[in-house]
């Protein structure tokens, strides 16, 4: 799902895709944001970043937010408890929060 979302969003910026070609309207529902080419290629780089520090946390965030998955869905898919997938999930939000909003590492 994030792969199909990124590309979408991606199609949008280049106008020799179709520039003139009317688009289609999708149901309001099915859009992440008012802006979302730029939300979703922010987060996708943040998230490329968060798999170098972390690859599990990442794929957590993959699963809950793209897949739409449950905490005990994801720890199946995980092979761990939910517990370790609520604490991935934590740490990870509050990561990419970090990320997205452009703040500073403490000490830095």
């Amino acid at each position: 799902m994030r792969c199909i979302l990124i590309d979408f969003a991606r199609s949008r910026r280049y106008q020799k895709r179709g520039g003139a070609a009317p688009h289609v309207c999708f149901d309001e529902e099915l859009f992440v944001s008012a802006q979302p080419q730029a939300d979703l290629m922010a987060l996708d780089d943040a998230l490329m970043g968060l798999t170098v520090i972390d690859e599990r946390k990442s794929r957590v965030v993959e699963l809950r937010f793209f897949g739409g998955l449950s905490v005990k869905e994801t720890a199946e898919v995980l092979k761990v408890s939910s517990d370790t997938v609520m604490r991935d999930w934590k740490m990870a939000k509050v990561w990419l929060l970090r990320e997205l909003s452009g703040g500073k590492r403490h000490g830095a």
